[in-house]
């Protein structure tokens, strides 16, 4: 686990993790094994998202999941026969990788999300265990690699100007339409106050390419928008980003452009090119990594 950046005074103390989906894009692999669990080199998506929540300062972690995320669960306990195997065989460092996954002042909380009702309906089972507190939402899918952590970035905003704060970064315009997209003027901070936002939107109906990926520091006011809608939509999906297209009503809302690099790890595509660039900079294999590719004979 990565060293925390020091926040302790953050308002920002609790992060959501939906991690209920199918990974249906990822069969078959999908069909035993979590897409979060997916490794880049040696360490799951999941671990991922949850060490720049930590590195962010957070450590309450709200995980909402479903009945075959069994195994996310399993990664952040601890793992007995493991660790005193490896203790009895003194393999200390490995004793200390597998223990340093969980820290010991990092709280797991687990809730499930009983029907697959989209992004809003996750964040809103986290309700009960967020209470009254602005939070983090992460989507793990959306792999990113940052001197300061994206997560991080958002809440040093948010600490600002207390608004809801999205991140951002540009689309190519065909794509648009797998993405919540949104419209805004320039705020002084260098940020964007939201004029409006659309979940995935047809090729050509927005001129913006500007689009949400992956990290929400949302304020709890969202929570009664999405009660609202799930009212309005007793068996439809409940998208988040029409909740905050309502919370835009009433108060302002932000999207920040932040500093690193992001992966789709939503894709096959994205995966590998995250997988690809981290074994490159892996201290144990990214020198003889590099050095294979250079070698390497085409297959084809």
């Amino acid at each position: 686990m990565k060293k925390e950046i020091s926040v302790s005074s953050s308002l920002i103390q609790k992060a959501v993790f939906p991690i209920a989906g199918l990974g249906s894009r990822f069969l078959p692999v999908t069909k035993a094994t979590p897409k979060e669990m997916l490794p880049i080199v040696d360490k799951p998506l999941i671990q991922y998202a949850v060490e720049e929540a930590y590195a962010s300062g957070i450590r309450q972690m709200i995980f909402v999941t479903g009945r075959t995320k069994r195994s996310v669960e399993d990664h952040f306990d601890t793992a007995y026969e493991l660790e005193i195997e490896l203790e009895r065989a003194g393999k200390y460092e490995l004793l200390e990788l597998a223990q340093s996954i969980a820290p010991s002042d990092m709280t797991c909380i687990y809730v499930r999300q009983h029907r697959a009702l989209g992004l809003g309906h996750a964040v809103l089972c986290a309700r009960p265990l967020i209470g009254h507190e602005p939070f983090a939402v992460i989507l793990a899918d959306d792999f990113m690699v940052s001197q300061q952590p994206v997560l991080a970035q958002l809440m040093a905003h948010f600490e600002q100007f207390r608004c809801s704060v999205l991140a951002v970064a540009q689309v190519p315009a065909s794509e648009v339409n797998k993405y919540g997209i949104v419209e805004g003027r320039p705020h002084a901070s260098g940020a964007i106050e939201l004029s409006h936002v659309v979940e995935k939107p047809a090729v050509g109906q927005t001129t913006s390419t500007t689009a949400i990926v992956g990290r929400y520091i949302l304020n709890p006011s969202i929570f009664d928008r999405l009660a609202l809608i799930a009212a309005r939509h007793a068996e439809g999906e409940i998208q988040l980003t029409d909740a905050i297209l309502e919370v835009l009503q009433t108060q302002p809302v932000h999207a920040l452009s932040f500093e690193g690099q992001r992966y789709d790890c939503g894709s096959k595509l994205g995966m590998l090119q995250a997988t690809v660039n981290i074994a490159l900079q892996h201290p144990d294999v990214g020198v003889q990594f590099a050095a294979w590719l250079k070698t390497r004979e085409d297959p084809i």
